[in-house]
């Protein structure tokens, strides 16, 4: 079976609503929150709020159950719904894009600014919301991500590469970083030169830390993984030499050079088990076994000290997605 292009993440954490003011070192970099959605677990889902002389900027904005997160975050910076000029979104994957309807709603001078392939899903999300819940069924759909909102036409930006969003002069830059999926912005920061990756510079969950610093794998969920795409945007982003990426998954991370290398690697590795599994009789089992066993093997070599049983269970859904992704590539390449 495998997932729509929308259809990324399943069970919703309900925990208590906060906003954290967290980056690399735990040094802030200047006028950038961290907000857990929710989603999933604690610090599993990010969304960013970005604070320049008064006025704001949402990078991302979980499911529709996050609503709530992101205002409390607002009112935590001291601002108001009205100091919000812009929703920015990486993809338009449920748990960065779900909740954006329901957001807008809220944000009566806001503009939201998305990929020119994702800006038709947003102000019709019919489509996402019917291939999501093929896989999920409504039920689970309604608890997992709420109801998908639209947002009038009008109030949306398509922003292709290069757009730049101006935040009091503070100046966001969308960047097209394809290879999870073709509708994808990566939004540098000028300000502080950091970025904010969404899901093309992979998966760093707080769990894995260790002394030797965040542990990294890359998300190729469906439907649109493209490898060498993913391996060139991984390139871009590190030839701009930011200080730290704010990841969704979750939060910042620096030691830029030393992650790219590891998803390259791991995204190499995942390549090879998909063509070696290609066309065993039970594909999916054997590849999603194949990948849970490569990560166990990758955390524990990085001085993870969580069982293989513990690191499956953390990663579980995230193997699953992945197993997807790489069979819809296998096809597409096949076909």
């Amino acid at each position: 079976p495998t997932a729509p292009e929308a259809a990324i993440g399943g069970l919703a954490y309900h925990g208590c609503m906060h906003a954290a003011h967290t980056s690399v070192d735990g040094d802030a970099a200047p006028g950038i929150h961290v907000i857990d959605t929710g989603f999933q677990r604690p610090q599993f889902d990010a969304a960013y709020l970005i604070v320049e002389d008064g006025r704001a900027a949402f990078v991302d904005c979980g499911t529709q159950h996050s609503q709530p997160r992101m205002l409390a975050a607002l009112a935590a910076a001291g601002l108001s719904v009205g100091n919000v000029d812009w929703l920015i979104l990486t993809h338009v994957h449920l748990d960065h894009a779900g909740g954006a309807g329901e957001l807008m709603a809220h944000l009566p001078n806001a503009k939201l600014v998305v990929h020119p392939r994702g800006a038709r899903h947003m102000i019709d999300p019919s489509k996402l919301w019917a291939g999501a819940t093929a896989v999920y069924g409504e039920e689970e759909m309604r608890r997992s991500y709420g109801a998908l909102e639209p947002v009038p036409t009008e109030r949306v930006v398509e922003a292709p590469d290069g757009h730049a969003v101006d935040l009091a002069g503070r100046m966001l830059r969308c960047l097209d970083t394809p290879g999870h999926a073709k509708h994808h912005n990566a939004i540098l920061d000028e300000g502080s030169g950091c970025i904010f990756s969404g899901d093309t510079f992979g998966l760093s969950y707080r769990e894995f830390d260790t002394a030797k610093g965040p542990f990294i794998i890359p998300t190729t969920s469906p439907v649109q993984f493209d490898p060498d795409a993913l391996h060139a945007s991984i390139r871009r982003l590190v030839a701009l030499r930011p200080p730290a990426i704010y990841l969704t998954h979750f939060g910042p991370v620096a030691e830029i050079h030393r992650l790219a290398d590891d998803l390259h690697a791991t995204i190499d590795a995942m390549v090879e088990l998909a063509h070696r599994h290609a066309r065993d009789e039970n594909r999916h089992a054997v590849l999603a076994e194949s990948i849970a066993r490569l990560y166990v093997e990758r955390a524990r070599s990085h001085g993870c000290p969580r069982t293989p049983d513990e690191i499956r269970a953390l990663l579980a859904i995230d193997i699953e997605l992945n197993a997807q992704g790489l069979e819809v590539w296998l096809d597409r390449s096949a076909g």
